[in-house]
């Protein structure tokens, strides 16, 4: 969990901030859980608490909104759902270019996997960890990870 070694990657991480995030239900648009903790950070494991009725829904919209003061060509993020340590899922996310000293908003939409594939809530919390690798094209600017209870 740290950022990468390179002078460029240390600029960007410097002038990157998580602003706030949010998570919708996809189909109804009703926000289920929100945070304006910087959950990009490097160095610590963050703590999530989400509402476990997420896990019910068949697509999750996730928005967030971040500000850099680098520029960066093609911000792109990997993200591994990891269960007791074990990869589960990867999602792979791209923003493209991202203009100097700006604040922009994103969002995407996760669909949910199969009913018939999904663990309980009392299962999964705490025990699910949520790696994102922040890259602009190739180079790894920085790693943060997320724990996610489900309350």
């Amino acid at each position: 969990m740290a950022a990468a070694n390179s002078d460029r990657a240390k600029k960007i991480v410097q002038g990157f901030k998580l602003n706030w995030m949010n998570l919708r239900d996809a189909e109804s648009g009703k926000i289920l859980w929100q945070s304006n903790d910087d959950l990009s950070q490097p160095g610590v494991e963050h703590e999530a608490r989400v509402p476990k009725k997420v896990l019910k829904c068949k697509a999750v919209s996730r928005e967030i909104n971040f500000s850099s003061e680098q520029e960066l060509e093609n911000l792109r993020l990997e993200q591994a759902v990891q269960f007791k340590g074990k990869a589960m899922e990867e999602w792979l996310f791209d923003f493209g270019f991202v203009i100097p000293g700006s604040t922009n908003t994103w969002q995407s939409v996760i669909e949910a996997a199969p009913e018939s594939q999904m663990m309980p809530a009392g299962a999964l919390s705490g025990q699910v960890v949520i790696e994102t690798k922040f890259y602009d094209g190739d180079l790894l600017v920085s790693t943060s990870a997320v724990r996610v209870f489900y309350v």
